[in-house]
């Protein structure tokens, strides 16, 4: 049996934090996607979510270091869930997606996504 763990992401950056580690640059950013609809009282409804992604350097990933603010991604990568103690000695969860593409957008015409 095959197993899959894959996450398809196209939205907005919110933040960047360029790094660089043991010689290769990672980016750290937040990525915003929206999804609209209509609730049961027939008010418009827009659903945002934020994802951590992180995208380290390498064939698929490039140009790192002109990611900015506001720019529009395709990401495609793996989904990762980390739990830890915080200073607070309290368990915490949290969820990254660990990026093996990501693509700068231009215009709404160069979304390279296959249905």
């Amino acid at each position: 049996m095959e197993q899959i763990n894959k996450i398809e992401l196209r939205g907005l950056v919110g933040s960047v934090k360029l790094q660089e580690v043991a010689g290769k640059k990672v980016a750290r950013i937040t990525v915003a996607t929206s999804a609209a609809y209509t609730d049961r009282n027939g008010a418009a409804v827009i659903d945002t979510q934020w994802h951590n992604v992180n995208a380290w350097e390498g064939k698929r990933v490039t140009g790192l270091e002109k990611l900015q603010k506001g720019d529009r991604v395709w990401v495609t990568g793996r989904v990762r869930y980390n739990k830890f103690t915080g200073t607070d000695g309290l368990e915490h969860n949290s969820t990254d997606i660990l990026a093996n593409r990501l693509t700068i957008l231009d215009d709404e015409d160069d979304f390279p996504c296959q249905m």
